[in-house]
């Protein structure tokens, strides 16, 4: 029962825009609003929710989470590919907190 409602909620997440929005028809424009502002304010909702427990005045102050933010920003801008820059980012924060800030 449980999973046929996920299936049902998941089936209509995916069509439902194609029904409200269909092809031959303008997109509204408070739509393309939010199409081209919600991702960059979502990305900032994520980067404040993953550095809240933050406590720069304990070790190791911060500096995994730093060092990987730097290494993200630095390989989006250089490369401009989000999957290389997000899954290094990742790697080289497990890494920090694995083995060199344990």
């Amino acid at each position: 029962m449980i999973t046929g409602v996920m299936v049902l909620a998941t089936v209509i997440t995916r069509f439902l825009p194609f029904l409200l929005f269909p092809a031959g028809k303008e997109t509204p424009k408070y739509i393309l609003y939010l199409g081209q502002t919600l991702p960059y304010a979502t990305i900032g909702l994520l980067v404040v929710y993953c550095l809240r427990g933050l406590q720069f005045l304990s070790y190791p102050h911060g500096l995994p989470e730093l060092i990987s933010i730097g290494a993200i920003t630095g390989l989006h801008l250089w490369k401009g590919n989000s999957l290389l820059s997000i899954g290094a980012g990742t790697i080289l924060y497990m890494v920090l907190i694995q083995s060199v800030f344990p």
